[in-house]
């Protein structure tokens, strides 16, 4: 699976001409676009069918007095299919915890919404070597609000490694992902640790992009800025 998030950063026009390109490509993955909540409805509209439509967030409930919140009920009605959710920005600048987080995907999932879940540790918990404790507790309280996992697809995102150039290495995307499997394994279920897409997400590029595919545990990438250029394409097609 491959979703890309078109950020706070460049006009409608640009990024439907860069989504557009990449008609030429061969469609090896399952390619997501996560657009901002006002251009659902004109992306769903304007992208090939191929390509499912996801928000970059929701809320906890379907309505209430909650202004400038947006509803599973309200994404779907723009043709969308998935959220994304718990990104590291929604997470550490905007201040939301895992119980948020948590509810969140538990309406969503309830109101028949794929459901991209993020986690991930920021740099000094990796170099305090609590990058298993991070991830696993974050995981945790997604796992308790999820009842079927056909619907989830889980991100691993390194803080450390979104927008700044730095990049997991394949080793080390491969061993977290690998140890998220286990956790699976042990406190969930073997089919679902078996069968959960995992994806990577942080500075992948055309030039990473293979190298990371061929990790065994890897199933996929959250992309950013990357989506933006014509090189995604050889991102979508990294493991054809």
């Amino acid at each position: 699976m491959l979703p890309f998030s078109w950020h706070h950063s460049c006009s409608l026009q640009f990024k439907l001409k860069c989504a557009d390109s990449r008609s030429v490509c061969v469609w090896p993955a399952e390619v997501v676009c996560a657009a901002p909540s006002i251009y659902l409805d004109f992306a769903r509209s304007g992208l090939d069918s191929r390509i499912s439509v996801a928000a970059q967030n929701c809320y906890k409930v379907a309505k209430g007095a909650f202004t400038g919140e947006i509803s599973p009920a309200m994404i779907k009605d723009c043709g969308a299919d998935w959220v994304i959710l718990g990104h590291s920005e929604r997470r550490h600048v905007f201040g939301e915890n895992d119980e948020l987080i948590g509810q969140k995907v538990a309406h969503a999932l309830e109101s028949d919404l794929g459901v991209i879940a993020c986690i991930g540790e920021k740099l000094e918990e990796r170099e305090a070597g609590t990058t298993e404790e991070v991830i696993f507790a974050q995981t945790q309280v997604i796992a308790e609000n999820v009842m079927d996992w056909e619907k989830v697809v889980l991100a691993y995102e390194p803080v450390w490694a979104i927008g700044t150039g730095k990049t997991a290495t394949p080793e080390q995307a491969q061993e977290v992902h690998e140890k998220l499997r286990a956790w699976f394994r042990a406190n969930i279920s073997e089919e679902v640790s078996d069968s959960l897409r995992i994806i990577y997400g942080g500075s992948v590029t055309a030039a990473n992009c293979r190298e990371l595919a061929s990790q065994t545990d890897v199933d996929g990438f959250l992309v950013g800025g990357a989506s933006l250029k014509p090189e995604f394409i050889d991102i979508i097609n990294a493991r054809a």
